[in-house]
């Protein structure tokens, strides 16, 4: 029996075998096609599948996604931003097997809950801190997925003191100062000379101006959207991954200072904000729990 996990994510789409004792196997990757993105993606679960009798598969998206159709439409897929139907054309490469799909902060939250930081507390908030902003919220143990599979969606949270615009359209959004295209994107405009995510961290790692002001820019807003995510819903674990919030990035210490200076009620003293365990393939990880549990 084949167990298989699928990412569909903002710079590449990834997939391995899910073994039920070791976890996830040999991880496949591709950056996200141009073009034809549903001919790719087959021909990369193809070569993981490997002519297995594939019984199970997980799917982590991007959003937005409607879990109920079966549909993605991810902003960084430009074949499908209009809505592709992943969930039936898995269905149709993989007769008879478990198909489940969900959004990526789900299957981020699913990961530290079955995998990592989460599984001994019943209410946690985990965001992985890329060129995007996933979220998964997890209250009495269970993880929210909300009315439409969106559940979570903490990059579209309003941060007070910013204006920055956002690709879905509104303005003042926490990826639109965090996520690491917009931090980029801001030093770019404020005379940094580099390009992407990848090196805006390197540089502000080596002190460069910019680069640090754009990732103390990410942390304050990232805190202020921790502050207000938490007290709302009464959580006190907060668990951190992605690029731009790996340990030791500058990105941490504005963050714990907006931490420290907004999350101030009574319920909130012992508030944690800590880094995964689980690295970059964490919402993979999650793929792979839904993977295990949709056998058909």
């Amino acid at each position: 029996m084949t167990y298989v996990a699928l990412e569909i994510g903002t710079s590449r789409f990834a997939a391995t075998r899910v073994d039920p004792d070791e976890g996830l196997m040999e991880i496949h990757e591709i950056p996200v096609p141009a073009r034809a993105a549903w001919d790719r993606c087959a021909e990369l679960l193809a070569e993981v599948v490997a002519g297995g009798d594939v019984v199970g598969v997980g799917i982590a998206s991007t959003g937005p996604i409607d879990m109920a159709a079966g549909v993605v439409a991810p902003s960084d897929v430009s074949d499908w931003q209009s809505g592709f139907g992943i969930l039936g054309a898995v269905e149709e490469m993989f007769p008879g097997a478990g198909i489940q799909l969900a959004l990526d902060g789900v299957c981020l939250a699913l990961a530290e809950r079955y995998l990592g930081a989460t599984a001994e507390v019943p209410d946690a908030l985990s965001i992985s801190v890329s060129d995007r902003i996933a979220g998964g919220v997890q209250v009495g143990g269970l993880t929210v997925v909300g009315r439409t599979g969106n559940g979570g969606h903490i990059g579209h949270v309003l941060v007070p003191g910013f204006d920055d615009a956002c690709d879905c359209g509104g303005r003042g959004c926490l990826e639109a100062v965090a996520g690491g295209k917009s931090a980029a994107r801001w030093a770019r405009a404020n005379g940094w000379s580099g390009e992407g995510a990848a090196q805006l961290i390197a540089d502000a790692g080596a002190g460069q101006e910019v680069a640090v002001a754009a990732l103390g820019r990410a942390g304050t807003a990232l805190g202020q959207a921790i502050s207000s995510v938490t007290a709302l819903l009464d959580i006190d674990l907060v668990v951190l991954s992605g690029s731009l919030a790996a340990p030791g990035s500058a990105l941490w210490k504005p963050m714990n200072a907006a931490v420290a200076t907004h999350a101030r009620l009574s319920f909130l003293p012992g508030l944690r904000v800590v880094p995964s365990d689980l690295g970059e393939n964490a919402i993979l990880c999650g793929a792979g729990v839904l993977a295990l549990s949709a056998q058909g």
